[in-house]
């Protein structure tokens, strides 16, 4: 099963669980600010920035059904499926980007480099990035894991999950060096539980594009 039929699978019953700080956000983002939420799932964190006062938000995800639950359940919100993966919007167009739990559903450095090229491309000069995501977990049990994974990836940190999901934790100085055309206006490192209810090093980064 490839990535995009695994999340078409599960979009019913899936709960994302990566954390939306909305006042630190808003530190950084107007509220009348063109916002866009790439693999935004079934909407959860652009409902979120709705109930804060953020009204120009769009979502976009290859899974369909993940569209078709998110309009279901948030039939207020503007989510758009994109089935081929890329971001179909011109150049300069938004003044944030949101990305939440995705580099993990892109193990693939290329794929990850590509991604973070195209959130680039679609930003506006200075525009913000707002990013949480997993990263590796300690422990000999942990790094005996990872090593084992690896053989079947070919990526350390990459895994496949019980239920037929390949998702990759990160490694702290990987992801500060995929996100060097950001400069860092805040980066916490957080715990918190995965889709599948183990916890999970994590990490929230706010940036903004260097121009």
């Amino acid at each position: 099963m490839n990535q995009k039929d695994y999340w078409n699978s599960v979009a019913e019953e899936k709960k994302f669980t990566t954390v939306l700080d909305a006042a630190l956000f808003s530190k950084y983002v107007s509220k009348n600010s063109k916002i866009l939420d790439v693999g935004c799932g079934y909407g959860r964190i652009l409902k979120e920035l709705s109930e804060s006062g953020f009204a120009d938000l769009t979502g976009i995800d290859s899974a369909e059904q993940m569209i078709k639950r998110g309009l279901r359940e948030y039939p207020n919100l503007n989510l758009i499926a994109n089935p081929d993966g890329a971001i179909p919007f011109e150049e300069n167009t938004f003044d944030a980007v949101i990305l939440f739990g995705v580099l993990t559903c892109v193990p693939d450095n290329e794929a990850q480099k590509t991604l973070l090229d195209n959130i680039k491309r679609v930003l506006k000069p200075g525009g913000i990035i707002y990013i949480n995501d997993f990263l590796l977990n300690s422990g000999l049990k942990r790094w005996l894991f990872y090593k084992k994974a690896k053989k079947k990836t070919g990526i350390y940190g990459a895994f496949e999950t019980y239920d037929g999901a390949t998702v990759r934790h990160h490694a702290e100085d990987y992801i500060l060096k995929l996100l060097s055309d950001f400069k860092t206006l805040d980066y916490q490192k957080l715990v918190i539980p995965t889709m599948n209810g183990n916890k999970s090093n994590s990490f929230g980064f706010i940036g903004e594009l260097k121009k």
